[in-house]
């Protein structure tokens, strides 16, 4: 099927990530209570067999579901909801956390037009690396097999959701529209025809662990985790997320357990950026590659009036309308509120229309049926919006923001009736930045720097059944990762999977803002990939990033280390030096080592320590680059090191719901714990205090759970503002949400963070 015929859908989505959503998988079982869904992690020491003979002797009525020896030590289990708590006084139990919900989040993004920075990389190796004998594992909704991309390289896979081992994808049931995002990170990884992933002739193995509507489970999760291992694959992508900030969620766990079976595990950061601390679960593991999203050169198309050549302006296309490539001038008329009476001379022309009054599909079709060419809608507060339409529309129509809509609202209005502003489409030259959507670090309580490192995850089209889509998000991020690590791993089997990571941390290149400033670490981890230069690699560092963790001021502590590995692949004894990228902070003293001489082959320790000055730092954390130097390049290694309690959220999400009887349940899943916590009411509309819902002291780190009877609620039913309070070290924070006291209504939408 050659480019010039195939289909191409124009639809394009900025979150096509898979998230985990907690909170919903609470809620249903609660309503019930009846069974408790669970996932059992047990002590490296215990026995599975005694353990789960324990607990079948201890627990009446609970089933062991799946045991998990490999990816994840324990077992899925359905538990009586009344009996959960004995389950952690059972010897051998490490801890227990709810079997949650994963589901695929799309939403509308810009389409940028442009190609995949890493296949430049591809063609100038030649065909010698294409990922040929190389196995590579896909945890995800499923595969289009019969797709002329994708034929080749399906090799087998199994589907968690159906128990059988046909993972195609495109089921649905219900009415719900099949889903798509597994076939596209199969193509990014491994198409081979009208779209040329990044290991075009890699092994393909599907895990199909989300089903329609792209609804899974943490079962269905870990259990394809066991089995890639179990298949011996070299690389194993998920495009999983969750909003939980925290190392020790299962899957998270799971993956540093297969990096640690010798699997280059590759994972998506998430799409809840730009914000400080939004990475999460499984893109705090560890041992995998947690990937972030960048913006690859592209020529961006702006916005301008040929009577105002100086001006520029941002577009966003309406998801669902036809693409916006015009390269003729149009004319420019006001559209009013995009009312039949407002578009009586709108002809061949693009009309600008204002937001709100009625629906934007309903302007969109107005403006077709009057004849107009293009539209272009204005938000109507500060600022820019995204929008789509569930019906597509063969008309192309963009948002912009609301300041720019009345830019060119003068220039129509500054104009006779006989005479229209031109309105121009042009293309402007973008270099490397991060996406804005990608999710940020570090990983509380570890402190880690995530995510790793970042690949282009805008604007990629790639295959989906019965045709091709372009996306945008992490999801499409992390697999031009783990299509680069097959390559890695084609070029060095003898590498292990920390060897790989290394690799491409290590000789990244490093992405700056639109004010030439280096991004944080715990932004773009060590840059954007660089296939090319990884390849090449003849310098490996270990780990790619350095964590100094927390300085407690007015504490006596000793200086903060880490060790490092390096390892010379050269062919020469090389000496390497070790120095710090700028100058150095007031109150900061370094202690590198001395230079070290390692001969080929062969790898050596070394410790870098940097000590603060209480008396003289004003700052609450400091980052950089240290370099080594002495290999075919210098390497930069970022740090990471905060001074004083970091300001995490101390609140990440919150939800309150009915339980079984007449009580509800609340759930708050609090990262480094609380020595106080309460929830309050207020009047939703006054704000007038009503009262305690609850209250409670020295709550552990993680997910908190509590049921409330009816009879201990000393408020009315009814709509309430809640602020949950918490309290962690010296920081004190709160969180605003409504909660329903009523038992016909479930409250599942996520609790903003403050």
């Amino acid at each position: 099927m050659g480019a010039e015929a195939r289909r191409k859908i124009t639809t394009v989505c900025l979150a096509a990530w898979i998230v985990i959503t907690c909170w919903a998988a609470g809620g249903q079982n609660a309503e019930a209570e009846e069974e408790a869904a669970l996932i059992v992690a047990v002590e490296e020491n215990a026995s599975l067999a005694e353990v789960r003979q324990n607990m079948e002797k201890e627990i009446p009525g609970l089933t062991v579901k799946t045991t998990y020896e490999k990816g994840f030590r324990g077992f899925a289990v359905e538990i009586p909801g009344n009996q959960t708590g004995g389950l952690n006084k059972i010897e051998g139990i490490e801890r227990t956390d709810p079997a949650v919900a994963y589901e695929t989040e799309i939403n509308d993004s810009v389409p940028f037009i442009g190609a995949e920075a890493v296949r430049g990389a591809l063609e100038e190796r030649g065909a010698r690396l294409t990922g040929k004998g190389i196995k590579v594992g896909i945890i995800d909704t499923g595969i289009d097999y019969n797709h002329p991309d994708l034929h080749n390289n399906y090799k087998g896979g199994y589907d968690f959701v159906d128990q059988d081992r046909d993972p195609v994808e495109g089921k649905s049931s219900d009415g719900e529209e099949p889903t798509v995002h597994g076939t596209h990170v199969a193509g990014i990884i491994a198409a081979n025809g009208s779209v040329r992933g990044v290991a075009p002739e890699a092994d393909l193995y599907m895990y199909r662990a989300l089903g329609p509507g792209g609804q899974g489970s943490t079962e269905q999760i870990l259990a394809a985790v066991e089995k890639a291992i179990e298949d011996e694959v070299d690389v194993l992508n998920l495009s999983l997320g969750s909003p939980i900030n925290g190392p020790d969620w299962p899957t998270s766990k799971a993956l540093d357990k297969a990096a640690e079976a010798g699997i280059v595990a590759v994972t998506s950061s998430g799409n809840s950026g730009p914000s400080m601390w939004s990475v999460g679960s499984p893109g705090t593991s560890n041992k995998a590659i947690s990937v972030g999203a960048s913006i690859p050169p592209l020529r961006m198309p702006k916005l301008t009036l040929f009577e105002q050549p100086e001006l520029s302006i941002d577009l966003q296309p309406v998801q669902g309308t036809a693409p916006w490539e015009f390269k003729r001038d149009l004319p420019l008329v006001d559209g009013g509120l995009g009312l039949k009476e407002d578009l009586q001379n709108v002809r061949g022309k693009a009309v600008l229309i204002e937001r709100g009054g009625i629906p934007l599909v309903r302007k969109i079709v107005n403006a077709r049926k009057s004849g107009a060419d293009a539209v272009i809608i204005y938000n109507n507060v500060a600022g820019g919006f995204l929008a789509k339409t569930n019906e597509v529309q063969p008309l192309p129509a963009i948002t912009i923001a609301k300041e720019e809509g009345e830019k060119l609202k003068e220039a129509v209005q500054a104009n006779n009736e006989d005479y229209a502003p031109v309105l121009r489409t042009i293309l402007e030259e973008e270099t490397d930045h991060m996406a804005f959507f990608s999710s940020r670090g570090p990983v509380t309580q570890s402190w880690a720097i995530k995510p790793d490192i970042v690949a282009p995850g805008v604007d990629i089209d790639s295959t989906v059944p019965q045709g091709y889509l372009s996306l945008n998000g992490t999801s499409m991020a992390a697999p031009h990762i783990a299509g680069a690590a097959a390559l890695l791993k084609q070029a060095h089997p003898e590498w292990e999977p920390e060897q790989v990571k290394a690799a491409l941390m290590n000789t990244a290149v490093t992405l700056t803002d639109e004010e030439g400033s280096a991004y944080p670490p715990f932004v773009q981890g060590a840059g954007r990939v660089d296939l090319a230069r990884a390849v090449k690699a003849d310098t490996l560092i270990q780990p790619g990033t350095l964590s100094f963790g927390v300085w407690s001021l007015g504490k006596t502590e000793t200086a903060h280390e880490q060790k490092i590995l390096v390892e010379n692949h050269s062919n020469q004894t090389r000496t390497y030096s070790f120095q710090v990228d700028r100058e150095p902070f007031l109150g900061v003293r370094w202690q590198l080592p001395a230079s070290v001489t390692i001969p080929p082959g062969e790898t050596k320790e070394v410790t870098i320590q940097v000590d603060i000055d209480a008396g003289a730092v004003d700052y609450d954390h400091l980052h950089g680059t240290v370099q080594v130097r002495g290999g075919r390049e210098p390497v930069e290694v970022p740090y990471l090191l905060f001074i004083n309690e970091p300001g995490y959220p101390r609140i990440g999400a919150f939800e309150l719901q009915p339980s079984s009887g007449s009580g509800f349940q609340y759930e708050a899943y609090m990262p480094g714990g609380a020595e106080e916590f309460q929830i309050a009411l207020y009047d939703p509309d006054t704000f007038a205090y009503e009262g305690i819902l609850d209250q409670e002291e020295n709550v552990e780190s993680g997910l908190f759970k509590k049921k409330l009877k009816k009879e201990d609620i000393d408020v009315p039913e009814g709509l309430y503002r809640a602020v949950v309070y918490a309290k962690s070290g010296n920081k004190e924070e709160t969180l605003e949400t409504f909660v329903q006291l009523e038992r016909k209504t479930l409250n599942r939408s996520p609790a903003p963070r403050s």
